[in-house]
């Protein structure tokens, strides 16, 4: 009889702490989060809040997506996802729609444009003036060729005499093979990819040419909707994040593992290196001289939008829309 007693109760607890943790988990409110490619070292600090634990400690746990063909921006204003990534020159046409989409930037994820023009060492194209008769890998963004004859023409280059060739995925393999001579990067990763490949080559950054393309990139969007009526989760969410990215920046090493590991896609395996190294890198730029994680300075923000407005780029003045540092903090 005792024995029996002894089973049923330990039956009674295994029942009880299923059933609590059962009512735990779905007590959860849960965020859908829409990648803008496969993750990498821009997403690190969503990976680590949500292994260490960081959202569920807000109330919350976390649903990451792959971006679908017409991107993030398109299923984050639609509301199948919270929140998105982003960037504030592809934001730009959003914003300047009569009927502007129901995105808004509520977070910076780097303080500053990391992005410059990468080619072989000594072949010149070490500033804008040395890309004149170079071959250019392009995306064919009217936003990207615009910078970059801005960039030309502010060094005394002609243009004109740059030559367009079709992007290109690895950046290191097309410079060797001379697919391309130039190739415009975001260095964290893809100058890291070319360090790690042991490829001699110049660069020079978009910023040291022109200040006002010290644009934010990458952002998180999120749902206009969901936005005005959670404001509170929203700011849980943001609260969690910046756990994750400032443990990414104190622990980069550490950070990188989980990266790979979180990746449900696969697509970080056999690039362990790349992974930390680019990890390493990135750990200064994700609060780098800002005084908190995330935020959005108007100034700069409204810069980059007024020289786009200036050039024709959009029909609109779209300065001071389109971002918040209100769910911050």
């Amino acid at each position: 009889m005792k024995k029996f007693f002894a089973v049923f109760l330990a039956l009674t607890l295994l029942f009880s702490l299923t059933a609590c943790g059962g009512m735990q988990e779905s007590s959860l409110t849960e965020i859908v989060l829409c990648l803008d490619w496969t993750p990498n070292t821009n997403h690190t600090g969503f990976y680590v809040a949500d292994s260490l634990g960081y959202y569920e400690q807000e109330g919350l746990k976390i649903k990451i997506v792959q971006p679908p063909e017409d991107g993030a921006e398109i299923m984050t204003a639609s509301g199948q996802a919270h929140f998105g990534i982003s960037f504030q020159d592809t934001l730009a046409a959003a914003f300047a729609l009569d009927e502007p989409m129901e995105i808004t930037a509520v977070a910076a994820i780097l303080q500053h444009n990391t992005s410059g023009i990468i080619s072989r060492r000594g072949e010149g194209a070490d500033t804008p003036a040395g890309l004149e008769n170079k071959k250019y890998s392009t995306w064919n963004s009217p936003i990207e060729l615009k910078m970059v004859e801005h960039l030309m023409k502010k060094s005394g280059a002609d243009y004109g005499k740059l030559q367009l060739v079709p992007s290109v995925t690895n950046e290191a393999e097309a410079l060797r093979n001379g697919d391309a001579d130039a190739v415009w990067i975001y260095y964290g990763w893809a100058g890291i990819a070319c360090e790690v490949a042991e490829l001699d080559f110049d660069y020079f950054a978009m910023t040291d040419i022109e200040e006002r393309f010290d644009y934010y990139t990458p952002v998180i969007i999120g749902n206009n909707s969901f936005l005005e009526e959670s404001p509170e989760v929203a700011k849980a969410f943001l609260r969690a994040t910046e756990k994750g990215y400032r443990y990414a920046t104190e622990h980069p090493e550490a950070a990188a593992s989980i990266l790979i590991k979180g990746d449900s896609t696969g697509s970080l395996l056999g690039s362990e290196e790349l992974v930390t190294e680019s990890q390493k890198w990135m750990a200064s730029q994700y609060i780098a001289d800002s005084e908190s994680w995330g935020y959005m300075d108007a100034e700069r923000w409204n810069s980059f939008y007024g020289w786009l407005y200036e050039e024709g780029l959009v029909d609109r003045d779209i300065t001071g829309k389109g971002f918040s540092n209100n769910y911050l903090g």
